[in-house]
Order: structure tokens, then sequence, then C-alpha cells
């Protein structure tokens, strides 16, 4: 599938998720098994210590794997989440989450991916806040 009509795919899903309007998220790359979305600090998404919740940097990871596995899935097929397993290395300060994720075994039943979430600060350095790895299935459109 060319890169145009991938990103095309990709767009289309994106922009259909609800939940990623709200916390503001974008795709900022995605390329057959590769995928990173972005979303902005804001205090409307911290934890009462003030740091960018967990729920917010599950929700980057868990969807930059989907979008990295749905790259490599024909069109016709869409992708769900089976399992997932985050680890938080470090507390989510920053101006911007990023998350970065590839698939790492593409099967026809069970695909497994990972990612990181990384905070940039405003001198630009980046800081890992969250790993994860997913277990992800292909499924039908509706």
């Amino acid at each position: 599938m060319p890169h145009r009509d991938l990103q095309a795919r990709i767009d289309a899903s994106f922009a259909q998720q609800g939940l990623m309007r709200v916390i503001e998220a974008r795709i900022a790359e995605v390329s057959p098994g590769r995928c990173v979305i972005e979303a902005p600090f804001r205090k409307t998404m911290t934890q009462q210590h003030g740091f960018l919740h967990a729920g917010v940097l599950t929700t980057l990871a868990d969807n930059a794997c989907g979008y990295a596995t749905l790259s490599l899935l024909p069109p016709g097929q869409e992708v769900l989440t089976a399992e997932l397993k985050v680890n938080f290395l470090r507390p989510a300060r920053g101006v911007l989450a990023i998350a970065r994720a590839e698939v790492l075994k593409l099967g026809r039943t069970l695909t497994v991916a990972r990612a990181e979430v990384w905070m940039r600060a405003e001198d630009g350095s980046e800081s890992l806040c969250a790993a994860m790895q997913a277990t992800l299935v292909p499924s039908l459109t509706a």
C-alpha cells in the first residue's frame, strides 16, 4: 500500500476517535509497522499530584500500538487490543507526551507491539515515562 494511502486510512480512523480529540492528540508519524502520537500537557488531564494522568499515557501508548498494527493490515481489517501491560517509570511532567510504537511480531491472529511514552520538557529534552507491550487482534470492519 503506498504511503499516501496508508496515511489517509490511518487519519480517517483516527478522526473517528472522540477521546483523541478530547486530549488533543495527533498522529505525528505513521509508516508500516510504526506510529507516533503526540498530545500536549494540559492541567485538565493531570492526576492529584499534577502529573499527566496514567490513563492518558496508557491511551496514547495503546493507540500508537493499534495504529502501528493497523498500518500492516489490509484495507477492510481493523484491530483491537486484547491485552496490554504498562510500566510507569517516572512522573509524567513536561509540555508534550509522545507515544512511539512499533510492531514486534505480526501474526494472523495475534500481533505483539510495544510503545514508549516520553515527555518532552520546555528545553526539548525528553524523559521516558511509560513502556507498554500489547497483544492485538485483527477484526473485520463493522
